[in-house]
């Protein structure tokens, strides 16, 4: 058994990005404490366009619910939020909440691998979708209702969904599997924030306008985005990760390149930083920065 959810989606929201075809999507709220319930990571997420169209028109797998300032989910996702600019995502939002907040902060749930159904293979809900849903629900793929919606996405969907089905008796069940999806940029930004508890690794650093996600291993170089292969750090630490004039070995101590003192004869506070533990870790030891992620930028990238 599978349990799904299906947002209310703002119709314009959706044709934006439906023309896009983005890799990620920011499903925003106006409100900060507008969430998802009882719907875990990789869980299937469906869009169900506004009345009077009442179907469901695609979804995504959920990543993350989280609150952000309206800044950072822009420089997260840019037009994946289903605007073309910052101002045009503000005024949304000063609609919906009454408020002239310059940086409010806003309910994002977020949700990779979208996909946009062609208008002909719409789901359609009427009969099964009680109006007095305001935001969403959720269901579990053997109710009745659920069962209706989850082979309805399941044909137009595939493998891609779920990869086996096995039958009993004149029933087919689906089997859950929780596959691995893809994150994309601006996820695996949201994510490795919210693990490092919003706070640079390194120094405890909280301002969150200069805290960026760094990659362990590039994505350039074959890396992921992925938790583990991440750290939150401050602006200036992040550029120096990435040029090798510091690293973090697999004890998680942090290690500060001579080649700092002897090319710009400086670098007082970095060194302050030598042969400390990093002082923020996640809550969860999977999300640790993998110790494979840690000796290949000690030993391809860290300058020594």
């Amino acid at each position: 058994m599978s349990r799904f959810y299906v947002g209310v989606t703002d119709n314009r929201w959706y044709d934006f990005l439906s023309e896009k075809r983005p890799d990620e999507v920011n499903f925003w709220r106006p409100g900060k404490f507008q969430q998802v319930h009882n719907i875990k990571p990789y869980d299937l997420f469906l869009f169900k366009l506004h009345s009077p169209l009442d179907y469901i028109a695609g979804g995504g797998f959920f990543a993350r619910h989280t609150a952000l300032p309206l800044s950072l989910a822009w420089e997260s996702f840019g037009e994946k939020n289903g605007v073309t600019s910052l101002d045009e995502l503000r005024k949304a939002i000063h609609k919906k909440r009454k408020t002239k907040e310059r940086d409010p902060v806003i309910g994002c749930t977020i949700l990779v691998e979208p996909f946009f159904f062609p208008k002909e293979l719409w789901i359609p809900v009427r009969g099964i979708w009680n109006k007095s849903i305001v935001s969403g629900k959720g269901y579990e793929s053997q109710e009745e209702e659920g069962q209706l919606i989850w082979r309805a996405v399941f044909d137009r969907l595939g493998s891609s969904m779920i990869p086996e089905k096995e039958n009993i008796g004149a029933d087919v069940a689906f089997v859950s599997y929780e596959a691995k999806r893809r994150l994309g940029q601006g996820a695996f930004r949201i994510l490795v924030t919210d693990a490092y508890k919003r706070r640079c690794a390194m120094t405890g650093e909280k301002t969150l306008p200069v805290l960026e996600a760094a990659h362990i291993k590039p994505v350039s170089l074959a890396g992921q985005h992925e938790v583990k292969n991440g750290l939150l750090l401050r602006s200036d630490l992040h550029i120096l990760f990435d040029k090798g004039y510091l690293t973090v070995d697999r004890s998680h101590t942090i290690n500060v390149s001579r080649r700092i003192k002897e090319e710009y004869e400086n670098g007082r506070d970095y060194y302050a930083l030598h042969g400390r533990k990093l002082s923020v870790l996640p809550e969860h030891r999977e999300e640790y920065p993998s110790e494979e992620f840690l000796n290949w930028h000690n030993e391809n990238i860290y300058c020594g």
